[in-house]
């Protein structure tokens, strides 16, 4: 990717009629492609090397794939050509059914194939979370719109663990083999699961549930029930089951609805519409019709809002890993792009205003990472150390907030170092620029997820004094750090927190975490920029406002994953 310009420039020309030349093409960025997103990315690498050193295999073979040219036009071709709705066939019979371009089907493969959904579940080595985030946030640098799927077939194995009468369910999700084929269960390789929670009426409130569930019986040691209702969001529509929510007699209850019956036949799974979303456009998105649909109960009657909470805490955790390996894919582009195009006599990446704003953007980057598998690594521990869990409980929301809003920004100012070209939607960051805001949606917006922190605080005892012990641990690196940290404390501590201010003392907590993570694990000269930047008060909270020095240069260097680029094939 830092080739000489000389070496990639194009050169077409074309003759008119009476014999004048049109123009050259040159001076235009090379394409990203070649390199390794996980040897590449320096700050991964070591991060992974200390905490899940078996998992490098697999996380430098989706690396490869972030970086391969045939998999990036995959991504481009599953984008452009959006999934389309068949709710009959041409005789007239349901179907209910999406179809999708082959590069969403081949993307999947390639996703399914190489444990993203899966390797949290499947591994007996430690740190099984943490090394699926890490698969994830690789993943997010290939294609978003399949991040939803894998992501939700992670959580959906939560709901499956330890119920006999979903064994198959679960042996079937985590089997690797993606099958796209509408086919009963017993006659697939494997599986994918969709979520139905959200309703018009309620949006994020799920106690505003209005479908029903009857109680019909119970076979083969599952509670069976007859569902009616309308769902608003209907993800993924071809999934083989989904989770939903009902009312039944005891309450909002959780129900998991299979694709087909028991006996092979079409469940009564009505898709009405699909939704013409802004991004996302890989993805099918549905509403969806239930008339009596049969349905298996999960978990307890009347605690079903209670049992998806517990799926929601590790979908809530790979949005936030997402939007982080979104933001670094933005970063890899605005960073190739730089440095392979000239601008005002220099090297883009050369000019000082854009230096300050590239690093700034590594800076930035850096942190929403190691954040992020923070989480992933209290995940690890939830069940084994109250410590961990109570961590995982706040910091979750925390920093499933702060990637997921900084995503958008993030991508607005990526997408202005290409300039004009950025504005295309042939450039993969016009892509990126339209995904960037959805996490910050699903699995809760900004607002819930900062209610959310507050409920956390108030309610689980000791979670207060746990996370600010965690980001008060790597000790006073600074007085910018040791003030910031201190006045954290004394705000948290006197309760002056409220849902009112809940977005300001938040947004303290998610730097006072990626803070003492760039101290724990990055370059120290990369760890003090950040914290002087963003907790010194040196920050004008735009891109490229850095105090300016010789070592922003560096910073970009090291966030370039062409600086281990190296010939790449599937």
């Amino acid at each position: 990717m830092n080739m000489p310009l000389e070496s990639t420039a194009l050169a077409f020309q074309f003759p008119l009629a009476d014999g004048v030349e049109t123009h050259r093409v040159f001076n235009q960025a090379s394409a990203c492609t070649g390199h390794n997103a996980f040897t590449g990315d320096v700050a991964l690498r070591e991060l992974v090397e200390r905490h899940a050193a078996w998992s490098i295999p697999d996380a430098t073979a989706v690396g490869v794939l972030a970086g391969n040219e045939e998999v990036q036009d995959l991504a481009r071709l599953a984008n452009e050509h959006s999934p389309q709705l068949r709710t009959h066939d041409r005789f007239g019979n349901r179907l209910d059914w999406v179809e999708f371009h082959p590069a969403w089907h081949q993307l999947m493969a390639l996703g399914f194939a190489h444990g993203v959904p899966s390797l949290a579940w499947t591994t007996n080595e430690p740190s099984g979370h943490f090394a699926r985030a890490v698969l994830s946030y690789l993943w997010n640098q290939v294609e978003n719109g399949t991040g939803c799927p894998t992501g939700m077939a992670y959580a959906a194995c939560a709901g499956f663990a330890g119920r006999p009468e979903f064994a198959i369910w679960r042996e079937k999700t985590l089997s690797g083999r993606y099958d796209p084929r509408r086919l009963p269960l017993p006659q697939k390789t494997g599986a994918v699961i969709g979520y139905a929670m959200t309703e018009k009426q309620g949006g994020s409130d799920l106690r505003q549930t209005q479908t029903t569930a009857t109680f019909v019986g119970t076979e083969n040691g599952a509670r069976i029930y007859n569902v009616t209702g309308h769902k608003w969001f209907f993800s993924v529509p071809t999934s083989d089951g989904f989770y939903t929510l009902a009312q039944t007699n005891s309450g909002v209850s959780c129900l998991f609805v299979p694709r087909f019956l028991p006996d092979g036949s079409a469940n009564r799974i009505a898709v009405q519409r699909l939704k013409d979303k802004c991004g996302n456009r890989s993805n099918a998105s549905s509403e969806v019709e239930f008339n009596k649909t049969w349905a298996m109960l999960v978990g307890e009657e009347g605690r079903g809002i209670r049992e998806i909470l517990s799926h929601a805490h590790l979908t809530r955790l790979d949005f936030a890993v997402g939007s982080a390996g979104l933001m670094r894919q933005a970063l890899t582009l605005a960073i190739n792009h730089a440095s392979t195009r000239d601008g005002f006599g220099r090297r883009m990446a050369d000019l000082p205003m854009q230096t300050n704003v590239l690093a700034d953007l590594a800076l930035e980057s850096e942190a929403a990472m190691l954040s992020a598998m923070r989480v992933a690594r209290a995940t690890d521990s939830m069940e084994s150390n109250e410590r961990e869990r109570l961590l995982a409980r706040v910091a979750t929301p925390v920093v499933k907030y702060w990637n997921c809003q900084r995503a958008t920004y993030f991508v607005y100012e990526a997408l202005q170092v290409h300039g004009g070209n950025g504005f295309i939607m042939e450039n993969p960051i016009a892509r990126l620029y339209r995904e960037a805001p959805l996490n910050s949606i699903w699995e809760g917006t900004t607002n819930m997820m900062c209610m959310d922190v507050v409920r956390a605080l108030g309610r689980e005892k000791g979670s207060l004094e746990v996370f600010l012990d965690e980001v008060s641990q790597p000790g006073v690196a600074n007085a910018a750090y040791a003030k910031f940290i201190g006045g954290l404390r004394d705000d948290l501590s006197a309760g002056a927190v409220d849902e009112g201010n809940s977005r300001a003392i938040v947004t303290r907590m998610a730097l006072a975490l990626q803070a003492s993570e760039m101290l724990r694990h990055s370059d120290g000269a990369v760890a003090q920029r950040f914290v002087e930047s963003r907790l010194g008060g040196q920050h004008a909270g735009v891109m490229g406002t850095l105090a300016t020095g010789a070592d922003l240069r560096g910073i970009v260097s090291r966030a370039d994953v062409s600086e281990a680029a190296q010939s790449v094939s599937i």
